[in-house]
């Protein structure tokens, strides 16, 4: 590490896009416990557009947005066992900001990616596959055999719910906004696909359980789509809030009459525990070659700006959205 300084984004106020400004700044240094990274690519996450919007928990300005990074290890504080210097890492949350050339983590938020894994994949692993993991098995509590719908299934975390869905025995019923959409998830773990932009999906999608109705919704959209999913799950079933984006009026009598279970998922509310779980699920099915995500549009970091117009403006998600350095 020759200089003392990086470049890094930085929020000086919330609003729009605009607001995400490419700076000088120091590198931060790894205190007790924590580990310093070297970004080589970085995710972007829809909830960063929500905070950057200050519609979400405000961080202290100015600051740099960003959990997922992945790249290699610099340096260690005291304390740390796990990682070491030159170890190729991703995260799921970070102290100093994703979107910059360093990053300091808690050695707890760090975790090892294979080989076989590329940095930009690595980018694309910790929100989205933790959160899916958390919805999966901690909050709808999915068994081999039952039917799930990924209500807007080809972004990011959608994609990741389909193929961890897929490798827990599961029929995957996903959705998309676009025909390219609905291919990529057919191709990424999805047995049937479904074009949520046209007439009549719904029907097709009750149709495909035999009228029963969906065991599991994880749904990315409930603003949207709440009023629907109360529709097609089936008596018992369970529906799990990923995302959302405003309020919608719903009659719960659907809710009531079938004893549907509605529930949000945050990954930040994960035990320890439950994330180390998680990690080790993750981290056989990326040695395995199943678990490769799918990486979307890519932008330089000075073009962070574009990259949060374009995660909210897209008419349809294609992959995961990163930012290299």
């Amino acid at each position: 590490m020759s200089s003392k300084t990086m470049k890094a984004v930085r929020v000086s106020e919330f609003g729009a896009p605009s607001v995400l400004k490419v700076a000088s700044v120091s590198i931060p240094q790894p205190g007790i416990g924590k580990v310093l990274i070297r970004v080589h690519a970085c995710g972007v996450n829809p909830v960063e557009t929500y905070v950057r919007a200050g519609n979400f928990e405000k961080p202290p300005l100015p600051y740099t947005p960003g959990s997922d990074a992945a790249g290699v290890v610099e340096a260690v504080g005291k304390e740390v066992t796990s990682v070491k210097k030159g170890d190729r890492v991703y995260t799921t949350a970070t102290e100093s900001g994703s979107y910059a050339e360093y990053t300091v983590a808690a050695e707890d938020c760090v975790h090892k990616l294979p080989d076989a894994v590329d940095f930009a994949q690595g980018a694309a692993i910790g929100i989205p596959y933790f959160t899916a993991f958390r919805a999966l098995v901690h909050k709808a509590r999915v068994k081999a055999g039952q039917t799930i719908l990924i209500h807007g299934a080809s972004g990011g975390t959608g994609m990741a719910t389909c193929q961890l869905a897929r490798s827990m025995g599961l029929k995957v019923l996903g959705t998309a906004g676009t025909e390219d959409g609905t291919k990529m998830i057919t191709k990424n773990g999805a047995h049937l696909a479904f074009n949520h932009r046209k007439k009549g999906y719904t029907d097709k999608i009750m149709a495909a359980t035999g009228g029963k109705g969906v065991d599991v919704i994880v749904e990315m959209l409930a603003n949207s789509n709440l009023n629907k999913d109360v529709e097609m799950v089936a008596k018992g079933g369970r529906i799990v809030i990923i995302g959302s984006r405003g309020t919608i009026e719903i009659d719960p009598v659907n809710i009531m009459v079938k004893e549907v279970l509605v529930m949000g998922v945050l990954i930040f509310l994960a035990t320890l525990e439950e994330t180390k779980e998680c990690e080790e699920y993750l981290y056989s099915g990326m040695e395995a070659g199943w678990l490769r995500p799918l990486i979307g549009p890519k932008y330089k970091l000075d073009k962070a700006a574009q990259a949060h117009t374009d995660i909210i403006e897209s008419s349809g998600a294609t992959g995961k959205m990163i930012l290299t350095m």
